[in-house]
This record gives structure tokens, sequence and C-alpha cells, in this order.
């Protein structure tokens, strides 16, 4: 029987390095004479990269109490889906990304069939649900972290824990040029400008388009506004960015990545819910764009909220702000389990405050301009900031042969045979 290898990620940097991984497993496979399928749960570029996605990642990522509980009967669906995969096709060996909820029922079924587990980017027990490292001991044969605190916390529990590095920080910068950006979130803004916003009056179709809301300029300063990779999470996040950005004023442009996880749907959705805020006619301009690592690459600061994106404006060397609002509920009950001094990764990495939380009744447009002004000219405060975030970009940089993928790759194949 030809082999098979599972691979599941269901967010969107997590989609990224599988499709990253099922690449680099294809060549160290080719290299020594072999080949394998594969399957799993991902999106667009895990399925571009030869994935068969059984199910797709944006199907299921939700976050939140509350949030899982509304989705639950589809999540429920998919989730058996997935199983009923992984019962007929019978994998030589799994490799599960983060999303612990998910992830870690798929680890009790597939070592119940006897499939050996890798799991790559640790969920974060060691801030809350610490009594979930029992589930590791006993369902996962390899866990490889991307957190240099993250080895010695899972090897004091007694688990087999690799320090792999973190892939976003062995990637180069981004080439493209401001000009040629530029010109690609133009093409993309056209297109979603093409059809006006939902329930728009007609008569407010000419001055909603008058504003030529997608015509960057490479020669002013850009902000990027980054709410999130969910929709959930932009509806959540994004009114209150939006409304920073018109204080902050017309003399920057302000930039927009949205994750390739999300559906034409969704992204359709997001545009529409610009009409819906009242913006003032003298609106700056806000273009939807592609590259959240280019983004903040071009972007003087950005604003950002809590996840993976705080890792990669860290690992740019980009001043940030980070924001994140959940539901009331889901506040309550992170505030009682997570045992954590703080919220962003660049900060619990760093040990330190390095850059400014603003969470839940903190996130506010006012408290953002606030915090994000003192930035954006050249002085003590971003001096400051960039070279701390120079500093943490040296702790996540594991220098050895490869680099973290390949890592992954060949202990993926090492425990498969």
């Amino acid at each position: 029987m030809a082999q098979s290898i599972f691979i599941s990620a269901g967010e969107a940097s997590g989609e990224h390095y599988g499709a990253l991984l099922a690449d680099a497993l294809q060549k160290q496979l080719a290299a020594s004479g072999q080949t394998a399928s594969f399957f799993g749960m991902g999106g667009e570029r895990m399925a571009a990269a030869g994935v068969e996605c059984v199910v797709r990642s944006e199907d299921m990522a939700v976050m939140g109490l509350t949030e899982v509980v509304r989705h639950l009967p589809r999540i429920w669906r998919e989730y058996r889906r997935l199983k009923q995969a992984i019962r007929d096709r019978r994998p030589s060996v799994a490799v599960l990304i983060d999303f612990p909820e998910i992830h870690f029922r798929l680890a009790r079924e597939l070592h119940r069939l006897g499939i050996p587990v890798v799991y790559f980017v640790s969920p974060q027990l060691w801030a809350w649900k610490k009594h979930r490292i029992k589930l590791v001991q006993k369902y996962v044969d390899k866990m490889l972290v991307i957190f240099p605190f993250e080895e010695p916390f899972y090897r004091g529990q007694g688990v087999q824990a690799e320090f792999v590095g973190h892939p976003l920080a062995e990637l180069p910068a981004p080439s493209i040029s401001r000009e040629d950006f530029a010109k690609q979130a133009i093409e993309i803004n056209q297109g979603l400008h093409a059809i006006p916003p939902k329930d728009c009056p007609p008569d407010e179709i000419e001055l909603f388009f008058g504003r030529a809301s997608y015509d960057l300029d490479p020669g002013k300063e850009w902000i990027a506004l980054l709410p999130g990779s969910r929709h959930a999470e932009i509806r959540s996040n994004f009114h209150t960015m939006v409304k920073a950005a018109t204080q902050l004023g017309d003399k920057y442009q302000y930039i927009v990545p949205l994750a390739p996880t999300l559906t034409e749907q969704q992204i359709r959705a997001v545009h529409d819910e610009l009409s819906d805020y009242c913006l003032p006619d003298d609106a700056p301009i806000i273009a939807f764009v592609r590259d959240a690592r280019a983004a903040l690459f071009h972007a003087r600061v950005s604003i950002v909220a809590s996840g993976t994106a705080t890792v990669e404006a860290a690992l740019i060397g980009n001043p940030f702000v980070v924001v994140y609002r959940v539901s009331a509920l889901t506040f309550a009950i992170a505030k009682r389990v997570v045992k954590v001094p703080f919220v962003a990764m660049a900060n619990l990495i760093a040990g330190k405050r390095v850059v400014t939380e603003l969470i839940q009744s903190d996130f506010t447009a006012a408290n953002i301009v606030r915090e994000i002004e003192p930035l954006i000219p050249d002085g003590p405060p971003r001096r400051e900031m960039m070279e701390e975030l120079a500093r943490i970009r040296g702790l996540l940089a594991k220098r050895q042969a490869g680099g973290a993928i390949d890592r992954v790759a060949e202990v993926t194949l090492e425990t498969m045979r």
C-alpha cells in the first residue's frame, strides 16, 4: 500500500506552515527515491502544495467559547468527516499543527489506530489548561516547538520536545517594492469595488466609490491594520481600528491584509462593512491587500490583533500596538484561567513589556492613537522598540543546518519509519 501522510492545520498561520511542510516532505522523499500522498485539513496554500484537503480550515477556525458554541454543529460535522478519512486511509504518520481544540481529539483517535503523531507549534499549555499535558504525554510522539522557553517546559513534563526555531524568523525580507505593492493593492480593491456594497442606496454609491479608497500612494506613509485571520475576529476588531485611522487622519494611508483562509464571501463581507461605519467624506484611504508580511515591511507602524501576526510584526521589526476583543463571557473565563503576565507573544518572549497591549475595554480608538503616534516619527520610542524587536528576532532564530520546516519534515519521516 502506498504511504500517506496526514497534515492538519486549522488557522491561517498553521495552514501556511502546513503548505511549507508538504513541500519539504516531498523534496526529502524524492531525494531518497520515495513518494507519498498527503491529505488532511487545510486551505488554498496547502491544496496548492499537494495536500488533499478533506476539510477546509476556514470552516473550522472559530475562536472563543460563545463563538464555538454557535458554530458547534458545523464543527462537529467537519470533525467527523476528518476522523472518517483517517480511519479509511490509515496514514503512516500524522502532523498536527497548533489548533488544540480539534487536534487533541484527533491525536486520541490517531493513537487508538496506532498512527504516530508529530505535533508542530505547541498549544499554549504553559499559559492555561496545564492539565492537558496528560494528553500530550499519552497521545503525542514528538512535540516540535517554535518558542525557546517551550522546550524545557515540555521536557520537564517527560515529553519528547524539540525547539526547531520559528519558521517566520528564517524568511527573507519581502522583496516587492512599494510601487509594485501599491499597484497590487489597486488591482485587488478595484475587484472588490466592482460590486456596490450590500444594501448601499443608489444615491450613495458614487459617494462611497468617490473616496477612491484603494488608490495607494507609494510616496505617503502607510499604517497597517491587522484585525485578525478569522472573520469573527475581524468583525470584533476592525471597526475600532478604522475609527483610530479616521482620528489619525488622511496624512497617512491604511493597508489591511486579508488572510488567505478567508472565503471570497467573507472578504466581500469585510469590504461591505466599511460602508456601514459611517465614515466622513474626507475619510483616509483604506486599502485591502493580500500579503501581511509585505504590509508590515512597508508600513511605518502597525495596529495588530493578538495572534501570530504579532510575531510577524516583531520579526519584521515594525513598531506596533497589540489589540484584541472577545465576548464578555470568553474574556471573563480567560481572566480566571490564563496564568501569564502578557497577552502578546512578543512580550512573553522578551520577558517584559515591549509593545503596548490594548485588550477588551482598553481597546479604544483614542487609546490606539495615544500609543501609536509616538512610534511614527524617528525618536527614542521608535528606536527603543525596534531594538527590542531585533533582540526577539535573535531569540527565535534556531541556528542549524536547514530551517525549522526542514527539521519538522526530517522528524516526520523519522517517525514514519
